[in-house]
């Protein structure tokens, strides 16, 4: 049996406040997931981030109030923590003065997203997550499926779905076919049965629920559906570490479609399924013309 762990980067709004929307699911042996997690938790703990959720669009911000304090770089971690969370509270007091209420508001919430982190500079921040994403290349066994949208190039109405929709679609459809290929090439032991496990996003549970039953029933434009299970378990990401690894493959597909970054990318890309040397799992619905390394290996 295989898990398939998934979760989104961008806006599925048109156009939104990004250009590409990416869903991603990253789909593992059901034996290995306790040895992921165990690895992953290991990586880091070497960054004081073992019991923290792993939100890479977090991490991989600019913290202002470091830059501020003097010798940042050279203090130790609990320095640093309370060093940054008295400049966080000068500022939230500062804006509360000046009664810039939405403000004080914004500034909350991005200080309570990041809190986990601002005891790690920013360059350490990144080396975390490229030790993540190393320890994710060397899975052999993983399989990441992805569908990254340029909204520019969709139209709603000649695909008849949203862009959430196709993405899921096009993710079930090739984990589905990755599935019955594992069956059809006798890789396995029984019929190989897969199970997709998603972030918790209110606006999209009900509505992908419901498409997940219509393509058990119906199948994709591209496939029956008879080796994936259920429909999707709907997980709170800061409780399930592989989703927050998910997490990170979708943003880095997205930073790399959308801004050619490929630190993170290089990585992760290599756990895309392919067949004759031609990639099958990851596709970037962008047009005939682009040349970026997916359209490239999926052509």
């Amino acid at each position: 049996m295989y898990i398939c762990y998934i979760d989104e980067s961008g806006t599925a709004d048109v156009p939104g406040t990004s250009s590409h929307f990416v869903l991603a699911g990253l789909s593992i042996p059901i034996e290995h997931w306790r040895d992921a997690d165990r690895e992953i938790s290991q990586v880091l703990a070497k960054y004081g981030l073992e019991n923290d959720e792993l939100h890479t669009a977090w991490m991989t911000r600019k913290y202002l109030e470091q830059s501020k304090i003097t010798g940042f770089a050279g203090m130790d971690w609990a320095a640093r923590r309370a060093a940054c969370q008295k400049e966080r509270t000068r500022h939230l007091l500062a804006l509360q003065k000046a009664q810039k209420a939405k403000a004080y508001r914004q500034a909350k919430k991005n200080y309570r997203h990041s809190e986990a982190y601002i005891h790690l500079t920013l360059d350490e921040r990144l080396a975390a997550l490229s030790a993540v994403a190393d320890a994710v290349a060397s899975w052999g066994s993983a399989r990441l499926f992805a569908e990254c949208i340029d909204k520019t190039h969709f139209d709603p109405v000649r695909t008849g779905r949203a862009v959430d929709e196709q993405a899921l679609e096009q993710v079930v459809s090739r984990y589905q076919q990755f599935l019955s290929s594992t069956e059809k090439n006798g890789t396995g032991t029984g019929k190989p049965l897969g199970l997709l496990v998603h972030d918790n996003n209110e606006s999209v549970a009900k509505k992908h629920t419901e498409l997940m039953r219509h393509f058990h029933s119906k199948g994709t434009l591209w496939t029956t559906i008879d080796n994936i299970i259920e429909t999707p378990l709907f997980v709170d990401s800061s409780l399930t570490r592989m989703v927050q690894i998910a997490d990170l493959c979708s943003y880095a597909l997205r930073r790399f479609v959308e801004n050619g970054e490929t630190d993170l990318f290089k990585k992760v890309f290599t756990r895309a399924d392919s067949v004759k040397g031609k990639t099958v799992s990851i596709r970037h619905f962008a047009g005939y013309t682009c040349q970026c390394a997916i359209c490239v290996s999926h052509r």
